[in-house]
Parts: structure tokens; C-alpha cells; sequence
């Protein structure tokens, strides 16, 4: 099995970043009940409070595939999905260390 990580950049609207963290909230707190999830972390930039990046690590696609038929996901991608909650489309990356200077430092995986 290959491990997946996942980097979203999110940007709420003006005014929406404390209801998109609580829907990342709510929906972070089921998943790290999950027995795939590795790592779930959402992380705001202190210089840019409107850019919040999720940084996700599953131990396989197929746990990443059935976290996202859960209804907790559902959930976020009702609120994020709402007119105006947004101010642009969030972006996703799937991303593959390269395995640079020390194996234990050099890569979010396990």
C-alpha cells in the first residue's frame, strides 16, 4: 500500500473564514476516527488569515476513496459549496516526497 497526501488551499470570503474552520472542524473531528487517516490537519497562514491549507495523509486511495463517501464530507462540501462562502474554488494537490536529506525529516509520511 502507498501512502496519499493531499494539500487543499482554501480561501474563504471576507467574513466566512470562522464558518469554513468550523465546518472543517466538525468534519476533522470525525475523521481521525477513521482507520485510514493518518493525518488531518487544517493550518491557517498568520500573514493571510483568509488562506487556510489542509494538509491530509491516508494510508492508502482506497481510505482517501471511502473518506470521501462520508457524510461528514458531505457536510463540508455543503458549506464550502454555498454561494459566497468561498472566494475562490478550492485547490487540491497530491504530492509525493522526493526523499531530500534525512529520510525521517525529509517527507510527511510514515
Amino acid at each position: 500500500m502507498t501512502e496519499v497526501v493531499g494539500v487543499v488551499h482554501v480561501r474563504p470570503a471576507e467574513g466566512k473564514v470562522d464558518q469554513v474552520v468550523a465546518a472543517f472542524a466538525a468534519c476533522t473531528e470525525k475523521t481521525h476516527q477513521e482507520e485510514g487517516c493518518l493525518a488531518y490537519a487544517l493550518h491557517q497562514d498568520p500573514a493571510d488569515p483568509g488562506h487556510l491549507v489542509l494538509v491530509e495523509r491516508w494510508r492508502s486511495q482506497a481510505d482517501l476513496d471511502q473518506h470521501m463517501t462520508e457524510p461528514w464530507v458531505a457536510d463540508l462540501f455543503a458549506v464550502a459549496g454555498t454561494p459566497g462562502m468561498l472566494s475562490a474554488p478550492p485547490e487540491l494537490s497530491f504530492v509525493t516526497p522526493l526523499g531530500i536529506g534525512d529520510p525521517a525529516k525529509g517527507s510527511l509520511g510514515g
